[in-house]
């Protein structure tokens, strides 16, 4: 029995862990859900309300909007009530996104709901990895932190298949005045899910500790890990919080504008450097491949997308907290540009596309491969740890804000780039928007390389000691 319970309190239980983690991971697949349910429902949607190009944009759009008042909603909420009370929140607001999109007879009434789901989808994409974070030992915090990108994808590829079985239910004009209010009521039972079972899981141990609540952060602590990991974790943690005070000004203050202003960095060239144009302009950019291979672009897509997201997302959880953040992060940023070069190149100088279609298609297939290895998951890995307990939830707010709005500029740029009527296509024949984002993943590799450390095996405080 001594052995048993010595080995116990060195270890912890690990399927206790993992049970908590995959439960807030619900928050990152509600997430993608909510991100990628617009993709079947905008051309039922225009249809149905007559909508102009500006408001079929600001429909889509409008989500993003929502995502950035989120996140800076939620960095104050969460430092002050909790990691818990905002994931509570974002499943809340996640519901009732659900309900209040699939009802709607006026369009600006469908907005206001997107917008609140939008709201729920800024606070679920901090609250989650910052709970998954501050609950998780060194060693393995990478790894279950870079879960909550599987499950953003895994919510997406949910999305595509949703649609389509949805889509292929009934006929064109079921399709639009009833079939798109299917594609968000099915919303409904993932957010109910997450709200009854996050009751289960307890709160941040480091949240707890700010708050005083000493002896119910070690009983967490000494679950996840074991009772002498609890006891070193809470002493560090104390340590760190002895000389903050969670406030905006400590967070610009000289000591953190470093690992703030990486944060803001990473958040930004996330985006930047086009992941989402394929996210959302996929079909018009695999379109005269599919003129050429018979393959419908729409599901094209989404196996591409999807599953080599999914696929090289799966080598990031094995390998991130082995090989490190930064040499996945150069490895894969180098990869995109090289990738988004060489689809620039064929797009401005090949006459004919279509007979290069399988080489385009590689070249995707790489990029998109590279960003799930390495910028997808690794950027809310490195976000989740640099920054102090005291100010971790408005320094990933600000991040995260930066983060969206960076998406938002990028899905606005994107059609105006590539507009036949546009300067850019006249001088380079739609390729000048995969070389502007090469650019930024140069200027991402040149960030990572001078500036990000390896924080590899570190625990956050000992993190955070580091600046």
């Amino acid at each position: 029995m001594s052995m048993s319970m010595t080995r116990e309190e060195g270890r912890g239980s690990a399927a206790y862990l993992i049970l908590v983690c995959l439960v807030a991971t619900l928050g990152g697949l509600l997430f993608g859900y909510d991100t990628g349910v617009i993709s079947g429902a905008i051309e039922p949607l225009t249809a149905r309300f007559q909508l102009t190009d500006f408001m079929k944009g600001w429909a889509s759009g409008c989500v993003l909007i929502g995502c950035a008042t989120g996140v800076m909603l939620v960095g104050s909420l969460s430092d002050k009530f909790g990691r818990k009370i905002a994931m509570f929140l974002a499943a809340a607001m996640f519901l009732i996104s659900a309900i209040g999109t699939a009802l709607p007879n006026d369009i600006w009434v469908f907005i206001a709901f997107r917008f609140l789901g939008g709201v729920g989808i800024g606070i679920a994409s901090i609250s989650t990895p910052m709970y998954i974070a501050e609950i998780t030992p060194a060693d393995v915090r990478g790894r279950m932190v870079a879960i909550n990108q599987i499950a953003i994808m895994g919510g997406i590829a949910a999305t595509s298949f949703v649609n389509y079985f949805i889509a292929h239910a009934g006929n064109q004009a079921w399709l639009i005045e009833t079939g798109w209010r299917w594609m968000f009521a099915t919303g409904v039972l993932p957010a109910v899910v997450f709200f009854v079972l996050l009751l289960l899981i307890p709160e941040s141990p480091r949240w707890l500790v700010e708050m005083s609540r000493v002896e119910e952060a070690r009983g967490i602590l000494a679950r996840v890990g074991g009772s002498v990991f609890a006891n070193t974790e809470i002493a560090s943690i104390r340590e760190s919080l002895s000389g903050e005070k969670g406030t905006w000004g400590e967070l610009f203050s000289r000591r953190l504008m470093l690992p703030l202003m990486i944060g803001i960095a990473l958040a930004v060239l996330q985006q930047v450097t086009g992941i989402n144009v394929f996210m959302y302009f996929g079909a018009t950019i695999f379109k005269t491949m599919s003129q050429s291979t018979g393959v419908d672009a729409g599901l094209l897509q989404q196996i591409i997308i999807n599953g080599s997201c999914t696929l090289f997302t799966l080598i990031a959880i094995a390998s991130v907290d082995r090989w490190g953040r930064r040499p996945l992060m150069l490895i894969g940023a180098l990869g995109m540009g090289v990738s988004l070069v060489a689809m620039g190149l064929m797009a401005q100088f090949l006459s004919d596309p279509a007979a290069a279609s399988n080489l385009m298609l590689a070249c995707i297939i790489l990029y998109i491969g590279c960003f799930g290895l390495s910028v997808g998951p690794v950027v809310w890995v490195i976000l989740s740890e640099i920054f102090p307990t005291a100010v971790r939830g408005r320094a990933l707010g600000l991040a995260t804000f930066c983060l969206w709005i960076s998406d938002y500029a990028i899905t606005q740029t994107f059609p105006m780039m590539d507009a036949k009527e546009s300067w850019f296509v006249a001088h380079f024949n739609h390729a000048f928007p995969f070389y502007l984002y090469a650019v930024f993943c140069l200027i991402l590799i040149l960030v990572v390389w001078l500036f990000v450390p390896e924080t590899k095996g570190k625990s956050l405080e000992e993190i955070e000691r580091s600046w």
